[in-house]
């Protein structure tokens, strides 16, 4: 029996227990630990059916045809090796550091397996992501109110009455959480714009439009202020700009909010105060960050759990160790490039980058606008190394593939950024592929590095980052799992305190307040891009199936455009089309449609991505706007 850890991209990061038996994986949730609370997800439970997948890349490969053909031939890995570090050595003569971009996120949330890899590049001095694909919008906007994104521990949900799950489906995508707030007898409701199983399965769902969760949440604060139900002496002691935010919302029509938002009036009030009366918290979602909006919907919607009396009464992320030492940006001689994660094709396109070293990530089907990514990487003198587990549309694009292992072949640790535990995974098996920080030692060799930080074993780095938290190794091996302490936090505003006047929004060229616009597009349908069930983004699609391509549109729309349950439709606006099957529901308003997003290209011909809008929201940090995407649909 091993310990395991689930490193999907997801908040509840699962401590498991794994054992090989007949030669065959079998896991299950590991019943001692408070969140994972002995089950798995549906994705979890068919992780062996993924750990033995027959199409697991087997030997390195490299491209023959062109881009995106899928023409490679097998290879050794000294071929490989020596052919990747020849041309990075290459690239950086010919261009310099900056032209070559490592490219990675969280399709690993292994602490080695994620960030050690990264020494590498810093000691080379390349370019580095700045990530902004996923919760950027609201860090910033978090960080204007309390100085902080991090929010409370969510076992301390057993001492509140209400959750308020806003703009998340947390049924699916944070279930160990939701049944979290199930076991302490917390009441549950929804903020949402579609009718989601997470708010089918709540005690209230108030469903609003696209763009208008600010104004929504303005609404509620004006009633609480109004009526005199906010925490007063919290406020007094605690709140920077209090007065001038009442003022602010005081001119605030109801009828205005209940207009645009599609909520009554009534229902507005009644959430207002029983959010009052039951001190509500708030675990504010990523998707809806995603946009336009997004970056004044978190500020606004993150005031009122200060309201009524919470020093941190929203969960957003969970920051609980310090993981720098695996990334050694002390390696580095000279400040890094950092490159907008969101405009990867447009660097490409302007000539700035020239070597593309991709792992744990699949950007040709997670990055927004598909077709100029693709366009750009078969247009420019791009070369393409991509680390990976399967033959990824992303590996389809490149120039080598280099097989990955899977996380029960090797030992790391990983934390959460929804609780505050750190779990242990250790090897089960080994089947194929070599892990990051293997490939990362292999390529330092073959470019005759001799700097000892980028041969460390993982042991010597997991050892060293649990010693520099103050953590056990040996309670760690122990139990599979350790929670780290608390430490006591105040907010990290320029006042000292939470600002309902932001001085930091003032000094990024925004409004003191949050603002509410309205923004519409050249096409009639907001296009919104949820993650599946059973995937992971793109991850899982190839093994489990269980995907769901279908077009969701609402009937009034449907029959506007002659469209009817299971036809064939075309979905399209300026950046590509679609093609696929229309479900009629009543869970989509008017005005809205939804495809799952990031299915594979290549097993499924499409993929939503290639509708999705790849601008940014620069005064949010370069942040996501995908979910601001406008489509129109036909009948075909």
């Amino acid at each position: 029996m091993s310990f395991s850890v689930c490193m999907r991209d997801c908040y509840d990061t699962c401590s498991m227990v794994s054992e090989l038996r007949d030669g065959k994986l079998r896991v299950r949730g590991n019943p001692e630990h408070p969140v994972t609370a002995g089950f798995l997800c549906p994705k979890g439970a068919l992780l062996p059916r993924w750990f033995h997948a027959e199409d697991r890349l087997k030997r390195p490969l490299i491209r023959t045809g062109e881009k995106g053909s899928g023409n490679f031939r097998e290879t050794s890995w000294e071929e490989a090796i020596e052919l990747v570090a020849k041309k990075l050595r290459e690239t950086i003569e010919e261009h310099g550091s900056e032209s070559v971009l490592v490219y990675q996120y969280a399709g690993d949330r292994g602490v080695v397996n994620y960030a050690f890899p990264l020494r590498l590049f810093h000691y080379l001095n390349t370019s580095m992501l700045d990530y902004g694909i996923c919760d950027r919008a609201g860090q910033e906007a978090l960080r204007d109110v309390y100085g902080t994104a991090i929010g409370m521990d969510p076992e301390g949900l057993k001492n509140h009455r209400l959750v308020v799950y806003w703009g998340i489906n947390a049924f699916w995508t944070n279930l160990h959480g939701f049944m979290l707030a199930k076991r302490y007898g917390l009441e549950t409701w929804t903020v949402d714009v579609v009718r989601t199983e997470t708010a089918k399965r709540s005690d209230r769902f108030f469903q609003i439009r696209p763009d208008t969760d600010v104004l929504f949440a303005l609404g509620v604060a004006k009633v609480i202020i109004d009526e005199n139900l906010y925490d007063e002496n919290f406020v007094r002691e605690n709140v920077y700009g209090f007065e001038e935010f009442k003022n602010y919302v005081k001119t605030l029509s109801l009828d205005y909010v209940s207009e645009e938002t599609g909520v009554g009036v009534e229902e507005i009030e009644t959430f207002a105060r029983e959010f009052a009366e039951k001190r509500g918290v708030i675990h504010i979602g990523y998707g809806f960050q995603r946009s336009l909006a997004g970056g004044e919907a978190v500020r606004a919607i993150a005031i009122l759990p200060a309201l009524v009396g919470h020093r941190f009464g929203f969960i957003y992320d969970m920051k609980t160790i310090d993981k720098s030492y695996a990334e050694g940006a002390f390696l580095r001689t000279k400040p890094a490039k950092r490159i907008p994660q969101m405009k990867l094709a447009e660097y490409i396109e302007r000539g700035e980058i020239k070597f593309l070293y991709i792992y744990n990530s699949n950007p040709l089907a997670s990055l927004p606008n598909q077709n100029r990514l693709r366009r750009a990487l078969i247009e420019n003198d791009v070369f393409v190394v991509t680390h990976d587990i399967f033959l990824t549309d992303t590996a389809l694009y490149s120039d080598v593939v280099l097989p990955a292992n899977a996380f029960f072949e090797r030992l790391d640790i990983a934390d959460s950024y929804y609780h505050r535990y750190v779990a242990l995974n250790e090897p089960v098996a080994r089947l194929h592929g070599k892990s990051n920080s293997e490939v990362t030692r292999l390529l330092a060799r073959a470019l005759g590095i001799d700097n000892p930080r980028l041969y460390e074993s993982d042991e010597e780095v997991i050892r060293k980052i649990l010693e520099l938290n103050g953590l056990s190794w040996e309670e760690l091996k122990t139990k599979g799992f350790i929670k780290v302490p608390e430490k006591p936090r105040t907010w990290e505003t320029r006042s000292g305190k939470i600002e309902f006047y932001s001085q930091r929004a003032i000094e990024r060229g925004l409004s003191p307040f949050p603002e509410y616009r309205k923004f519409e597009g050249q096409y009639p349908l907001r296009l919104l891009t949820p993650t599946h069930r059973m995937t992971i983004t793109s991850q899982y699609h190839n093994t489990y199936g269980m995907i769901d391509p279908n077009l969701y549109i609402n009937p009034a729309d449907a029959k506007e455009r002659d469209i009817e349950d299971g036809d064939t439709v075309e979905v399209f606006n300026d950046n590509g089309s679609i093609r696929t099957e229309a479900r009629l529901t009543e869970d989509v308003p008017q005005g809205v449609v939804v495809l799952y997003k990031a299915f594979w290209v290549r097993l499924l011909g499409w993929n939503a991505n290639f509708l999705t809008a790849d601008e940014t929201v620069e005064k949010y940090g370069n942040g996501s706007a995908c979910h601001s995407t406008w489509v129109d649909v036909r009948k075909v």
